[in-house]
């Protein structure tokens, strides 16, 4: 009798126990409803986010790139999926005689805010700074962006300065902007090595400048990091070498053919017509080094 009464009392312990763990998952279903409910808001609004910023990016983009004498130049920029920050412009000085390159990449869009308004202030004061060595309206830059960066993001730049009188190009890049010199005639490209590191909260560089010669039928091509980190199906990197084959690939004539030649060669790479991370590419060609100065 005792053994049965025991029994009965430990079901009903076990009972007891199963309402109270019952009443936990639910609760904890609860929980996770909401917590579901917040994370997909969330990602609703970081989703929105980058549209914007990608709609904004895209509206800053040059449209219609300056009639530069001598020279011609093709660009696109394609905007990432899932992360970006590219910014490219080309423009004259207020010496007629010279024009600027810059083409930027950052690893997200906060920073990439932060360096396209920076871009954008000194810019508007570079009317006064035409004159400036490459080297230092990126020191200018860094100066304003580096003491807000507060995480691991890291930013890259190259700022080039073309001279027409001499066809010297003068350009400071620091990061991973890759830049390649194609001389008309030759077999094999001359990289456009950095000339100092990435943007990022631990920046102390001073940075420094390089000077190459243009001639006619002269090449230089810049992309971002987004075109030689873009993926195949296995997860392999079509890296600089990817870049640098399809310029040797493509035709001799043309700039827009060369930059064809190098997006079609990323597609079918990776398979994807649309990029996961933002992509920028800056072809420039000198076609003649004749200069006509104005009549007084």
């Amino acid at each position: 009798m005792a053994n049965e009464t025991d029994l009965k009392e430990r079901i009903s312990e076990l009972e007891h126990e199963l309402a109270v763990k019952e009443a936990e998952l639910h609760r904890y279903r609860l929980e996770l409803t909401k917590a579901n409910t917040a994370l997909e808001k969330l990602i609703h609004q970081i989703s929105q986010e980058l549209k914007l910023a990608q709609t904004l990016q895209k509206f800053l983009s040059p449209t219609e790139l300056p009639n530069v004498q001598g020279f011609d130049f093709s660009t696109k920029f394609l905007p990432g999926t899932r992360s970006g920050g590219d910014y490219f412009d080309i423009f004259e000085h207020e010496d007629k005689l010279k024009f600027g390159i810059l083409i930027s990449s950052a690893s997200g869009y906060s920073l990439s805010s932060l360096l396209l308004s920076v871009i954008i202030k000194i810019s508007s004061q570079m009317e006064a700074r035409r004159g400036l060595e490459a080297d230092r309206v990126v020191a200018l830059m860094a100066k304003e962006v580096v003491p807000h960066i507060t995480n691991d993001d890291r930013a890259s730049l190259f700022y080039a300065v073309v001279d027409r009188r001499s066809y010297e190009m003068q350009y400071c890049s620091v990061g991973v902007i890759d830049g390649f010199l194609q001389v008309y005639g030759q077999d094999s490209l001359v990289e456009l090595l950095p000339t100092g590191p990435s943007l990022g909260k631990d920046f102390n560089t001073e940075p420094q400048s390089r000077k190459v010669q243009l001639n006619p039928r002269d090449r230089v091509i810049l992309a971002t990091e987004g075109l030689k980190m873009s993926q195949n199906s296995l997860g392999v990197n079509w890296g600089g070498h990817g870049i640098s084959e399809a310029i040797m690939r493509a035709p001799k004539t043309g700039v827009h053919e060369v930059r064809n030649e190098i997006l079609f060669a990323n597609e079918k790479y990776t398979g994807k017509t649309d990029p996961v991370r933002d992509q920028t590419l800056i072809v420039t060609e000198v076609k003649d080094r004749v200069i006509k100065l104005a009549k007084n």
